[in-house]
């Protein structure tokens, strides 16, 4: 199992969602951040940098609230549902997106390709995560 998982298990008071899904959650978020920031990066070395400004911004925006949104999840004391299904919600947005663009160069660039199944994966976990806990709040 991940870090994330031994953590999340060993919360010692009650957590109301599934601690294997949350988990599960909190690992592809960072999965994904780690695969849009190094995009990202590789669109930077690219000769034709000036085509993949805006899939370096989205990479660089969708690491930024896949990296806020896994640290919000590993935190459970004082939990807001509402806070998390905002940035659960979000982060299908922005990891639709950035599939969305890296999936328009992925047949030229690898990285991209990568990047955008990573966000594909975020987006299913996300949304998985997001009716779980609308589920238990209702």
């Amino acid at each position: 199992m991940s870090i994330a998982y031994d953590m999340i298990r060993t919360y010692p008071a009650d957590i109301t969602v599934d601690r294997a899904l949350m988990a599960s959650a909190v690992d592809t978020l960072l999965d994904c951040a780690e695969a849009c920031t190094s995009c990202a990066d590789s669109c930077l070395s690219e000769d034709q940098v000036g085509s993949l400004r805006r899939c370096i911004r989205t990479n660089m925006d969708c690491a930024d609230v896949c990296s806020t949104t896994a640290r919000v999840l590993s935190r459970h004391t004082g939990y807001d549902a509402n806070i998390t299904a905002s940035l659960l919600q979000a982060c299908i947005q922005a990891c639709q997106t950035c599939a969305d663009e890296c999936g328009r160069h992925a047949s030229m660039h690898e990285h991209c390709r990568i990047c955008a199944e990573a966000c594909g994966r975020c987006t299913t976990a996300c949304r998985e995560l997001l009716t779980a806990i609308e589920a238990t709040y209702r």
